[in-house]
């Protein structure tokens, strides 16, 4: 006879333990930490997980486990624990004050106690996600926290999504530790986790554990400590049985451990449930169709008892260890064992208890919170093999997963009312919605899910069953659909599709969906011969949606329009149409608007030579965007708007920090491409050759695998030909200039080509073995055109190095290039051009001249730190006798009032340290990471010999470094 039903001695797992305890310990110091721990059914993998959160007294444990309904699992089950019991422990208040303007109607999308969610949309699903690891982070930032998601082979999509953005994208500064428990024998080779742990475990930060069996020895201990220290009547044969698995262990020692064992796993873990009262088993059984945890009152439900009787019922299972309590809810003591019950049931005893469950849920559908009550409403109806109720529940599971932007949930409901339609005679009568209606919302779905090539197969489905002469609406309404998804995924068809739902729409009277229409269609338009029409349809749908009150719309349309315009002559007139367009859509807070406004604001300052003031606008965009819960999604991409004018102000190093701090996060691939993209641009001014070719490998097999625009492949190609310059391939990068010359449209977008026509005229400079193709090049530097101070300043480059590429030095073409970028402080291309005109005058005879270009060239250079283009200035002068001097000690400007020997950036952070900020904060106000901050700081100290923080700061102030 056992004296416990599990062994009180944890046996066989000290150095699991001690991965954990390490993972924590990396957490504590500020460095992000996950770890998936894996293992065989009933090997200990929650047992492991309780133990060491039990042994961190400090921390704050968060546990959430995915639900298992039928095949699929319940959309963000294991987040919404955690919600309900943040939202019981701190309250409505408490939680609000941890979320950015304390707004938790995001949060109501999983927990309807916050609110009624905010309206719906592309971007709802991702304020979702930054709510919640903003809401970790701030709670982390308290204490120590420990994130438990607990069988995740049973996640549904939109669980491992957000799970995936957790573990990516949680900041490393803060002391969050992220477990993930799932079963490793589950993982067939088609399972949906697989990808994912292949994926994040190419992450830094996340740590694979994989529990194994027990030893014999430790079998052994854990039999002892089970019995107590009684007798085992053969502890081989348990051995031999249990094959090490604990839970094995524990059943076996359950039926004595003699030679009368069951035999089979299934009737091993029946054993326990069989030795019950008759009619505690026939509740076992309901309770297993309930799931693998079950509410009291939903099972009360079920079951007809009041709670006496059902605590009457349910004391045998509990006290026989197989059911377990956590506070008003149930569960199987492994899922095992609820497996084994349910499986056990006969196919009209399973029909019967699923039944059972979907009338209960219909009688009184707040017993689960939503949107759980409606998905779960479903599964009992489909598992009881009712049609009719079946595709009505899914109907209305489909509405409830969307409210909680559970797309792929959604998708998967209105799947199955297609799928039930035709056993539904009456099926549009009972949804109020025909066949066409439910195609045109999965198309909706499967687009906002990333199913895009799905999309467009319902899409066709639904067309076929439209008559468009009778059903315009309907029809064009799907052709946009199509259209956009044909867009997103790179695919032809997307303008014939957009170009026919604009000939359908009616345009009497006004609706919104006609400007959405030709909004869309405008904004697909980019060649310049298309810039007449895409302008008009831009206008057009502007005015409609001002008629009809469709502010998205109209902010959406009101950017395009000014994109469509975009003239670098009229960049004070867009900066205030981009403001209009921000207002519209901030009154309207419809974010996704908003964040295109700034970016497109961003881009067109930059375009024009404003660098400054295209690197304000990201910062407050970034800003805007963490308010807004979109952080780590749109302002992902303004790291990438703010980085091009940090590199364009010869701000390297910040805008190194930028990129660093943009890829910490591992944004998604064609963002961390764009930032690989531009750290290229530096390292490759800098000399480091072998980061250069390693970054542009990395962004290339991104770039190669999708359809992208001018203003990626074009900034691609230049960097490729630069790289084979920059190692001496001359012939390779000849090559690479002949085939974009042939196979390259040069003509659409000037504010990329110029750098690029650049490039490859550099490619034998300066003493090339063979010339660039200057006819060609210069035919299309001719047929561009030039628009704005910063193409002139290119155009002006492009005469000079033209000029030097056919053995003519003219020192006044390059003196109009170097003022050119003076004017737009560009300094590394002003040292470029500064070089070049030392040359036309040292080949003129002309040293006076050349000694006042090389200095200024050597000090921007220096500046920079652009190595090759200093040595060239240095082998210059020297050739030529001309002495440098003044040259910065460092890679960044020396502030004059400092004499310290401090950076230009470590004279920005002592100022920030002097106000007494927190490496935190002083991270978020100059957008790089905490750990970079902690670097400067650490430089600070040991340039002005002080013991700490607060003596640096009175140093400063002291030294009165901030009073000007």
């Amino acid at each position: 006879m056992r004296a416990h039903a599990v062994s009180p001695l944890f046996v066989g797992r000290a150095d699991e333990l001690a991965v954990l305890e390490g993972a924590l310990a990396r957490a504590r110091s500020g460095s992000a930490s996950t770890v998936f721990v894996g293992g065989e059914a009933g090997v200990g993998k929650t047992r492991l997980v309780r133990e060491f959160t039990e042994r961190t007294d400090d921390t704050l444990v968060l546990v959430g486990g995915c639900l298992e309904l039928g095949t699929d699992g319940l959309p963000f089950a294991p987040f919404t624990a955690v919600l309900r019991k943040l939202a019981r422990d701190l309250g409505h208040d408490g939680v609000a004050a941890l979320l950015p303007g304390g707004a938790t109607r995001g949060l109501a999308r999983l927990l309807p106690e916050f609110g009624e969610p905010e309206r719906e949309g592309a971007e709802a699903r991702a304020r979702l996600f930054e709510q919640i690891l903003g809401l970790l982070e701030r709670l982390a930032e308290t204490r120590p926290t420990i994130l438990v998601v607990e069988d995740a082979h049973w996640a549904d999509r939109s669980t491992r999504d957000l799970l995936s953005f957790l573990v990516r994208y949680q900041r490393p500064d803060v002391p969050l530790l992220t477990l993930v428990t799932y079963r490793a024998d589950e993982l067939h080779r088609t399972h949906p986790l697989r990808p994912l742990l292949a994926e994040l475990g190419r992450v830094d930060w996340v740590t694979r554990l994989d529990l194994r069996r027990l030893s014999r020895r430790e079998v052994g201990q854990q039999a002892a400590s089970i019995l107590d220290g009684g007798p085992i009547a053969d502890i081989d044969l348990v051995y031999a049985r249990s094959e090490g698995n604990p839970l094995f262990v524990e059943a076996l020692l359950s039926e004595g451990g003699g030679e009368t064992l069951p035999d089979s796993l299934r009737d091993l873990l029946l054993a326990s449930v069989e030795r019950l009262p008759e009619e505690t088993q026939e509740l076992m059984r309901l309770a297993a169709a309930g799931g693998a945890r079950i509410e009291h009152a939903m099972l009360s439900a079920v079951a007809g008892a009041d709670d006496g009787e059902l605590s009457r019922l349910l004391r045998p299972a509990v006290a026989g260890n197989v059911l377990v309590v956590d506070g008003e809810t149930y569960a199987f003591r492994h899922a095992l064992i609820r497996e084994a019950v349910h499986d056990d049931l006969l196919p009209g005893e399973r029909t019967r208890l699923h039944t059972r469950f979907a009338e209960a849920l219909e009688g009184d559908p707040g017993i689960l919170p939503a949107p759980r009550s409606a998905i779960e409403l479903a599964h009992h109806w489909h598992a009881a093999h009712n049609p009719l109720w079946a595709l009505i529940s899914a109907w209305h599971a489909a509405a409830a997963a969307r409210k909680a932007a559970a797309y792929d949930e959604q998708l998967r409901m209105l799947t199955r009312v297609l799928e039930l339609w035709e056993a539904v005679p009456d099926a549009a009568e009972r949804i109020a919605a025909d066949h066409v209606d439910v195609l045109r919302q999965a198309v909706t779905v499967a687009h906002l899910a990333g199913e895009f090539e799905r999309g467009i197969s319902l899409a066709k489905a639904a067309l076929r069953e439209i008559d468009t002469a009778t059903d315009p609406i309907r029809a064009a309404r799907l052709l946009r659909q199509r259209g956009l998804v044909r867009y997103d995924l790179g695919r032809d068809g997307f303008v014939e599709d957009l170009r026919a739902a604009a000939e359908i729409v009616p345009a009497e009277p006004p609706t919104s969906l006609r400007a959405q229409v030709l909004e869309n269609l405008s904004r697909v338009l980019s060649h310049p011969a298309d810039r007449a029409e895409k302008e008009a349809l831009a206008e057009e749908a502007m005015r409609i949606a001002q008629e009809v009150g469709d502010a998205d719309t109209e902010a959406h349309a009101l950017v395009t329009l000014t994109w469509a315009g975009c003239h670098c002559a009229r960049t004070e007139e867009q900066v205030v149409a981009f403001a209009r367009a921000r207002e519209i859509a901030g009154r309207a807070r419809t974010y996704h608007a908003l964040m295109r406004a700034v970016i497109s604001e961003s881009d067109a300052l930059e375009g024009a030579g404003w660098h400054e003031r295209a690197a304000e606008v990201a910062r407050g965009g970034i800003a805007d965007a963490e308010a807004y819960g979109l952080a780590r999604t749109s302002g992902a991409f303004l790291a990438i708007n703010l980085v091009e004018p940090l590199v364009s102000l010869g701000r390297w190093d910040e805008a190194s920090e930028v990129v660093e701090r943009g890829l910490e996060v591992t944004p998604p691939a064609p963002y961390r491409a764009s930032l690989q993209a531009l750290a290229t641009d530096i390292a490759l001014a800098r000399g480091d050759l072998d980061r250069a070719e390693s970054l542009f490998r990395a962004s290339r097999a991104v770039f190669s695998r999708g359809i992208y625009r001018d203003q990626t492949t074009l900034p691609q190609l230049r960097r490729e030909i630069e790289l084979l310059v920059a190692r001496g391939r001359h012939d390779e990068a000849s090559a690479l200039v002949e085939r974009t010359l042939d196979e390259q449209d040069l003509e659409a977008t000037p504010r990329y080509v110029w750098p690029l026509l650049l490039a490859c005229l550099r490619v034998g400079a300066p003493s090339p073995p063979s010339p660039p193709p200057l006819p060609r090049l210069r035919a299309v530097a001719e047929g561009i055109g030039v628009e704005g101070e910063l193409q002139r300043a290119h155009s002006l480059t492009f005469t000079a190095e033209a000029a030097q590429a056919e053995g003519v030095l003219d020192r006044r073409a390059w003196d109009a290039a170097a003022a050119a970028w003076a004017a737009l402080r560009q300094p590394y291309a002003e040292a470029r051009a500064l070089l070049g005109a030392a040359r036309a005058a040292v080949a003129a005879g002309e040293r006076d001249e050349a000694a006042l270009s090389l200095p200024r060239a050597a000090e921007l250079a220096a500046r920079v730190g652009a190595r090759p283009l200093a040595a060239e200035i240095g082998s210059l002068a020297r050739r030529a006798r001309i002495p440098l001097s003044g040259e910065p000690a460092s890679a960044e400007p020396v502030p004059e009032e400092a004499g310290l020997g401090l950076t230009a950036r470590e004279h920005e952070v002592l100022g920030l340290v002097a106000t007494g900020r927190s490496n935190r904060e002083i991270a978020g106000e100059l957008f790089i990471s905490a750990k970079t901050v902690s670097v400067h700081v650490s430089n600070i100290l040991a340039k002005l010999g002080a013991a700490s923080r607060g003596e640096a700061a009175a140093t400063a102030h002291r030294l009165r470094l901030f009073e000007r």
